[in-house]
């Protein structure tokens, strides 16, 4: 019996990540300042930046 392998991941994976890094630099915004401040700035740049190079494609 042969095992179908999953699409789940090639297909959701790199998404996934996006949204998760998005909500991580949200969450990090809502819990202080300093440190919290330049995370929540990566958090919320890195899809902002992989979401415009995507529509520069």
């Amino acid at each position: 019996m042969s095992r179908k392998r999953s699409r789940f991941w090639p297909m959701f994976g790199a998404p996934l990540v996006i949204g998760l890094l998005g909500a991580a630099g949200l969450f990090a915004a809502l819990l202080g300042d300093g440190a919290w401040d330049w995370l929540s700035w990566i958090g919320l740049g890195v899809p902002a930046l992989i979401s415009v190079h995507a529509l520069r494609r």
